[in-house]
């Protein structure tokens, strides 16, 4: 049915400039290369639990400088079935850092500090066992993704007044707690149904990254990782991403400190952001969605475009967003009470063509 939907699904996949973009994405999903995760499960680190975190990050280091070379002699699926699965590895010393930080939690760029196998206190309201919202094949994605197989979890790291999701990321709604066990199974109930992909997203997936690497431990199919966030996360949780990931599915929300800090309560969020958009251009493949605001064309979308061309490239591949309307608290917004005239709409995309950006999404 989604053939029928969404044609542009898979027109996409004889598109010259998002196969060039995306090239080792649409590898994995037809099952030529192996995902990252399944890479990092190969390759060997040597660890001890009584390690200090400080010797624990070092190990890291080192391992993640050692992946790129593996990823690049075991570039099949069937090369990388013919290895044998170390004692520990790279994949387990992701995990016994991730559990670290949870204990005094960092996972965001707020650094909280809470101990998250007591307590829910922190600024994201999340716990130590992940809470999801939905679970399904999503068709309303980028082309590329779709069918994607989705995962909403519950909490936010930030407090965007227009937020769309705002019944998840503000916990208005219950949820489902879930292990780590039984979600692997749904993500690999998803693969095997047909989605291209297993699309973490929320909410936030940032508090929930110890979660998600515990499972994808029980995650035994090649299915590419789709890691779809606010961008607001530390320089951790960045390290800590960096042969997990295969697509980085980043937001690009503001233009100014000023915007970030009024609408979305994310102090520093330019410098934040953009660090993490050119760690995932370093570590994998990259897709960026900006969301156009009305009233923030001079301060947000332009700087952002063309911050875009001149430091991640004109081929990168950008969703220019125009699906604003007003939700949840925008009201509190004056310039944010109605959705984008035509008129924004066209300049937004004057602007791309002026940024010289080539690889929009339709």
């Amino acid at each position: 049915m989604w053939k029928t939907a969404r044609p542009d699904a898979l027109a996409v996949l004889d598109d010259a400039l998002a196969k060039k973009s995306l090239l080792r994405y649409f590898a994995v999903l037809q099952d030529a290369r192996p995902a990252k995760f399944m890479l990092s499960k190969k390759l060997s680190a040597e660890f001890d639990l009584s390690d200090s975190l400080e010797e624990l990050w070092a190990e890291h280091a080192r391992c993640t400088e050692a992946f790129f070379d593996f990823e690049r002699k075991l570039g099949t699926v069937q090369n990388i079935e013919k290895v044998p699965s170390p004692a520990k590895s790279y994949f387990d010393l992701k995990i016994e850092i991730a559990s670290r930080i949870i204990q005094d939690c960092r996972f965001c760029t707020r650094h909280c500090g809470v101990n998250r196998l007591t307590s829910r206190s922190g600024y994201c309201g999340c716990g130590n066992i992940i809470t999801v919202s939905s679970i399904f094949a999503h068709t309303g994605e980028e082309p590329e993704l779709v069918p994607s197989g989705t995962i909403f979890t519950m909490g936010c790291t930030m407090r965007c007044r227009h937020c769309q999701n705002w019944t998840i990321s503000q916990w208005k709604e219950d949820g489902a707690g879930m292990n780590p066990e039984k979600l692997a199974l749904d993500v690999e109930r998803l693969r095997l149904i047909g989605c291209r992909n297993a699309n973490l997203v929320g909410g936030e997936p940032t508090p929930w990254l110890k979660q998600w690497l515990e499972t994808f431990r029980n995650v035994n199919l090649n299915v590419p990782v789709v890691w779809n966030s606010n961008s607001y996360y530390s320089t951790e949780t960045a390290q800590l991403l960096a042969g997990f990931v295969d697509v980085y599915l980043l937001d690009f929300k503001y233009g100014t400190a000023d915007c970030a800090l009024r609408i979305s309560d994310a102090p520093d969020y330019w410098k934040v952001c953009t660090r993490n958009h050119l760690e995932a251009k370093k570590n994998s493949e990259l897709i960026v969605r900006v969301l156009v605001l009305p009233g923030h064309l001079d301060c947000c979308t332009k700087p952002i475009l063309s911050w875009i061309t001149e430091n991640l490239g004109t081929e990168t591949r950008v969703n220019l967003l125009f699906q604003y309307r007003p939700e949840w608290r925008a009201h509190e917004i004056t310039e944010l009470r109605r959705r984008l005239s035509h008129r924004e709409m066209e300049q937004a995309t004057q602007l791309v063509e002026k940024a010289g950006l080539e690889n929009t999404v339709a």
